[in-house]
């Protein structure tokens, strides 16, 4: 063998051990869950659900999403209807901070780093002593890639547990604690 070969076979060998070690460090996001709630794999598959608006706040932007329970009762008009959503409803929210598209015409903001991701579910009995509601939310750190149970340290601060939107979303009670309008379609 010559030294060329060896040092080729040496360096492949290096590559492979430095790919292969950064596949089994990633993190399985949907192996983490909120202290006493929910867990992320409850959502699998959340980034294809159909939008349900999209929303600027606190200077980051965001889009809701729902399944195809909450979707549907949406189409049926809950909650201004009067009726709530029914249990297996789940949406998902993303939020990013805002970057400018310094190429497109008008220079629009668009979705830059991700910041986190919220949940909620509908689960009447298992979440019975907060609407009838679950919550999560998961902050993103991009250094790592990687996603963590929100704590009381975030902002805004999360309970961490699976009732740390009640608090806030008491003031939609009416709307079956949901703030996010359906946009016209």
């Amino acid at each position: 063998m010559t030294k060329i070969t060896s040092l080729l076979m040496v360096i492949i060998a290096a590559v492979v051990a430095v790919l292969g070690g950064r596949a089994i460090s990633a993190q399985d996001k949907y192996a983490l869950q909120v202290p006493g709630g929910l867990a992320f794999a409850e959502f699998r598959g959340y980034e294809g659900w159909p939008v349900i608006a999209i929303s600027e706040n606190g200077g980051k932007i965001a889009v809701i999403m729902g399944n195809s329970v909450m979707i549907d009762a949406y189409k049926e008009g809950v909650p201004g209807n009067g009726k709530p959503f029914p249990d297996g409803a789940r949406m998902a929210k993303i939020h990013w901070i805002p970057k400018k598209q310094e190429t497109y015409p008008g220079q629009p903001m668009v979705p830059g780093t991700q910041h986190d991701v919220d949940f909620m579910v509908k689960d009447s009995k298992r979440f019975a002593d907060s609407g009838g509601w679950g919550y999560a939310e998961f902050e993103y750190d991009a250094a790592s890639d990687t996603f963590k149970p929100g704590t009381l340290d975030d902002h805004p601060p999360q309970a961490n547990d699976a009732k740390c939107g009640f608090a806030c979303h008491t003031i939609v009670q009416t709307r079956d604690y949901v703030f996010t309008e359906y946009g016209h379609r």
